[in-house]
C-alpha cells in the first residue's frame, strides 16, 4: 500500500479533529505546530516533520514521508545537527510504529547498514536510541 496517497492533503484533513486556532498567549511551538496542521504534506520540510514527530503530532501520517527521506539520506540535517530527524523518527512511541511495520523494517534495515562511523557526531544517546530501534524491528541476522 502506497503511504504517500494523500501528500496534497493537511493533517487537519487526515486526522481530525480540525484543531483551534491557537490560544493568543500560546509559546512559538504551539503556534508552529498548529499552522503545519494547515501545510499539505508534500510541502512539509524535513525540519517541519521533525518538529511535528517530536511533539508527537499525526503520527501515522507523518512518519511515512519522514522515513521516505531517510531512506534517501538516513543523516540528514533536518535543523539541528546532522542525524536529528533520524533520531526523532527512532524516538517516536513504539506504538507509532504498529500500524507501520513495513515501513519500521525499512528504517531499521538503514539504520543497521549505517557505518559505526557514522555516530561520531550524533548526540551521546543516539547510539543507544538506533540500537534499540534495530533491535525492535530489524531482521534477525
Amino acid at each position: 500500500m502506497n503511504r504517500l496517497l494523500h501528500l496534497d492533503r493537511t493533517l487537519d484533513e487526515l486526522d481530525p479533529p480540525r484543531w483551534a486556532e491557537p490560544a493568543a498567549d500560546a509559546t512559538h511551538l504551539v503556534r508552529t505546530v498548529h499552522t503545519l496542521r494547515r501545510v499539505p504534506l508534500r510541502e512539509l520540510t524535513p525540519a517541519d516533520l521533525r518538529t511535528l514527530l517530536t511533539q508527537q503530532v499525526a503520527l501515522p501520517f507523518v512518519l511515512p514521508p519522514a522515513v521516505r527521506l531517510l531512506l534517501e539520506e538516513p543523516l540528514l540535517d533536518a535543523y539541528f545537527h546532522e542525524g536529528d530527524l533520524l533520531l526523532a523518527t527512532v524516538t517516536v512511541p513504539e506504538t507509532a510504529w504498529h500500524p507501520l511495520p513495513d515501513l519500521a523494517d525499512e528504517l531499521a534495515a538503514a539504520v543497521a547498514a549505517l557505518p559505526r562511523a557514522a555516530f561520531a557526531d550524533l548526540p551521546r544517546s543516539a547510539p543507544d536510541d538506533l540500537g534499540r530501534f534495530v533491535a525492535r524491528y530489524g531482521s534477525p541476522s
